[in-house]
């Protein structure tokens, strides 16, 4: 199996990645879905709503983030904090850095009391520890950790960026779609952005919803640095299916021979998990 693609952070003053596109309907005929809460479309900070566009920097390069209630939302479901907008804070030479990593791959957790449907924490946390030699501890007195609790959407920071941090989740956000969050944690970007994607995908802005279009740029346009590994994992839980944030109805993703495919929420694929192998 191919490895996936890793994505670290070097985080200094934290990266958050948001992906704050509205996504549309994820029209993905996914048989392997047991509901629609699985989609794309609510992996979003603030779904519905897009926000004002912003300038800003991330990683010496320019970026555009939108502001939503307050919060720097990026690539829709990854939250950027004021320091990295601003000065847009150091980044990662590769993948071996470990400034975006937790520390022996232990990530120190606490559960809102307030969060409905704990189980679907529980069963994510439960899905990352039986597939990867990643461990969930909870937290008494560690300094960084995660917090899981109420959003308007699903979304994580990216990457442990020091103190705590959220992975917050609506109603709608399914134990997949957790997964994925988690996956943001830990310091995996969407799959979609990869920095050789064009090898294995079309990307058809023209049917991309308003607004979102920064949810298919690649991470390198913005600065960031990580690492391809590998050939891209179709069958990643981070990588959004060919009718992701559509406009129209229509792809916004095909396979290079113009065919479709569908989203996949329901766990970490075999490239996940050499991916995170690889990477802690």
């Amino acid at each position: 199996m191919s490895k996936h693609r890793i994505s670290l952070f070097l985080l200094s003053a934290g990266i958050s990645t948001l992906s704050l596109t509205g996504c549309s309907k994820d029209k993905e005929s996914a048989p392997q879905q047991a509901a629609a809460s699985q989609d794309a479309k609510v992996e979003l900070a603030y779904p519905n709503q897009t926000g004002q566009s912003q300038a800003g920097e991330l990683g010496g390069q320019a970026i555009e983030y939108r502001k939503i209630n307050g919060d720097n939302v990026y690539e829709g479901d990854i939250l950027l904090t004021e320091a990295q907008v601003t000065n847009g804070g150091p980044r990662t030479e590769s993948a071996g850095r470990t400034s975006g990593k937790w520390p022996s791959a232990t990530v120190y957790y606490t559960v809102d009391a307030a969060l409905p449907n704990q189980a679907r924490v529980t069963d994510a946390i439960a899905h990352w520890q039986t597939n990867t030699a990643i461990k969930f501890v909870k937290r008494t007195t560690q300094a960084n950790y995660v917090t899981f609790r109420v959003g308007s959407g699903c979304s994580s920071n990216i990457g442990m960026v020091g103190g705590r941090q959220y992975i917050n989740l609506a109603s709608g956000c399914s134990t997949g779609n957790t997964i994925h969050e988690i996956g943001h944690a830990l310091g995996l970007f969407h799959e979609q952005t990869r920095n050789d994607r064009d090898t294995y995908v079309n990307i058809l802005t023209q049917n991309i919803q308003s607004g979102y279009e920064n949810n298919f740029a690649k991470y390198s346009s913005y600065g960031l640095s990580g690492s391809d590994f590998g050939a891209l994992d179709f069958g990643s839980i981070m990588m959004y299916g060919s009718f992701s944030f559509s406009s129209n109805g229509q792809p916004t993703i095909t396979k290079k021979d113009g065919s479709t495919f569908n989203i996949q929420r329901s766990g970490l694929s075999a490239g996940d998990k050499s991916g995170i192998d690889t990477m802690y």
